[in-house]
């Protein structure tokens, strides 16, 4: 990827809008700037679990729902990559932690840029790691 930026998709014919996308990316940038990193173009794709999962198996090879998969093509401190979020397992998670759709979604848009930042969450401390990243972030939002 080239040109410095931020994309918000929605997938085709998928009922989905985000407010606030200029505050968003500004929150986005707080973020890496306190990991010590800078924006390339980074591209979210927001869609159902169904498109999601079949990005799942295509790509990875893995046969299960997820609330999002990254594809990092970052250089040293350049961020950039791609972040497919599935709104579906989003609004199934807000419901499990019992918080707001939205600040669920906060959540898993900052959950794939500290995937680009290097953190990862499959080990148990790696996740612990990963939520207190999450939080921390979450804060800057207030």
């Amino acid at each position: 990827m080239s040109k410095s930026g931020f994309t918000f998709r929605v997938e085709e014919n998928f009922e989905f809008s985000l407010d606030k996308k200029a505050e968003i990316v500004k929150w986005i940038k707080k973020v890496l700037k306190q990991e010590g990193k800078t924006s390339g173009t980074i591209s979210y794709l927001f869609c159902s679990d169904d498109y999601l999962l079949s990005i799942n198996r295509q790509f990875l090879q893995h046969d299960f729902y997820t609330d999002i998969i990254t594809f990092d093509y970052s250089e040293k401190n350049k961020i950039e990559g791609e972040i497919f979020i599935s709104t579906d397992r989003v609004k199934e998670n807000a419901k499990t932690f019992k918080q707001p759709f939205e600040r669920e979604l906060m959540r898993t848009i900052i959950h794939g840029i500290l995937h680009l930042c290097g953190y990862m969450d499959k080990l148990p401390k790696d996740k612990k790691v990963m939520t207190a990243k999450e939080n921390e972030a979450l804060k800057l939002l207030l």
